[in-house]
């Protein structure tokens, strides 16, 4: 089946076009403004904007809806099924769960729960609306989640690792009393109980470096791509990128940020935090990345639906364009994973695109295609 989708503002890499139209063919985009096509199904998308599916290289809102409350599990697979949907609904046609591999430490970031996540993600794709990918985020101070980790990336099971340390005192926890606030609030432990976690942490810090080397090395050889985490430091992504680190998630500073970027890293800052214009931990906001052109990619971090709407947000609040701000959402992110056969509307790449209108002021997604095929639809009242 041909599908011609006309009458479309569609966003290129360089340039937004006009009264255009594109030709969708065996999953992939066919034609851009070709000669109308009497064989295929043809939809009048009424001037609406075209886009390419959104990448989202890190979202852990999966956690959300398999453990909605602290000790309360819903089914994997239908918890699955929910961020699915949800996808789909936010025009994000490539997400990456972010799953934290934290042994015995916060919920489903204990490892088995974290591996039966993964695993379970792989087992609903067949009948999934998005393509749904794995992005394992190692704790280093866990000395048991290595050979968990090990095992996914034999079964092909991870498509990104993120190196984390959320050991208080650098990073995202500036301080005991930030990490303790987090586990509190987050995951009602008391403050004996993080003291214990952190002191657990400091303890297995051992051997750390060389599991780090091991995990690299197998990750690689995979050509899974790897991304260091809440870099506080221009001399720890220094030493991240002689490790063969090439993403920055959530760099915490702009001198960082700047270090990062000059060394051909990929930065991936929060959509969020576009949106409600901070951090939500006190570290750089991400515009300011945005202003001095050290943000490569946008996250959507913990909630979908922000992806979309910090792109558009954000040609209203800086100096890009509306191809350079929906790049970051899209072309970015696909150069940073390395899938090369998406995240821009160019003729042979897939046809992963996105109908958007602007609904009461906000851009809203209307219609999501996954390699050529419907996945979302809906239709807002005018």
């Amino acid at each position: 089946m041909k599908t011609y989708l006309t009458n479309a503002q569609i966003i290129l890499l360089d340039e937004v076009i006009e009264n255009a139209s594109l030709l969708i063919e065996n999953e992939k985009i066919a034609a851009i403004n070709p000669v109308v096509d009497y064989n295929a199904k043809v939809i009048n998308l009424n001037g609406k904007t075209l886009m390419p599916g959104m990448i989202d290289l890190h979202c852990d809102a999966i956690e959300k809806e398999i453990e909605p409350r602290p000790g309360t599990l819903f089914p994997m697979q239908f918890g699955i099924s929910q961020i699915d949907r949800r996808n789909a609904m936010a025009g994000i046609t490539t997400p990456f769960h972010a799953i934290s591999f934290a042994h015995e430490e916060l919920g489903v970031r204990n490892n088995d729960i974290a591996a039966e996540i993964v695993r379970s993600i792989h087992t609903y794709q067949p009948h999934a609306l998005v393509d749904n990918r794995v992005h394992c985020r190692y704790e280093i101070t866990d000395s048991t989640a290595l050979p968990v980790l090990l095992q996914l990336l034999a079964e092909n099971s991870i498509h990104l690792v993120s190196l984390m340390d959320h050991t208080p005192g650098q990073g995202q926890f500036k301080n005991l009393q930030a990490y303790q606030n987090y586990l509190s609030q987050t995951y009602k432990k008391t403050t004996a109980e993080a003291e214990a976690i952190v002191q657990k942490k400091l303890q297995s810090a051992e051997g750390a470096k060389s599991r780090i080397d091991i995990l690299i090395s197998k990750a690689l050889h995979q050509n899974v791509q790897i991304a260091s985490h809440d870099d506080d430091t221009p001399e720890r992504v220094q030493t991240m990128a002689k490790m063969r680190v090439r993403l920055s998630e959530f760099p915490i500073n702009l001198e960082t940020a700047k270090a990062a970027k000059a060394l051909g890293m990929h930065t991936i800052f929060g959509a969020p935090n576009i949106l409600r214009g901070k951090s939500q931990s006190g570290s750089i906001k991400a515009i300011e990345a945005v202003h001095h052109q050290v943000a490569s990619c946008l996250c959507s971090d913990y909630a979908p639906g922000t992806l979309l709407a910090a792109a558009f947000h954000l040609t209203q609040i800086s100096e890009l364009s509306l191809p350079q701000a929906v790049a970051l959402v899209t072309y970015n992110p696909a150069q940073a994973s390395k899938l090369y056969d998406r995240g821009e509307i160019a003729v042979g790449k897939r046809a992963d695109l996105l109908t958007v209108d602007l609904v009461n002021g906000l851009p809203q997604v209307i219609a999501t295609w996954v390699a050529g095929k419907v996945a979302y639809s809906c239709g807002f009242v005018d």
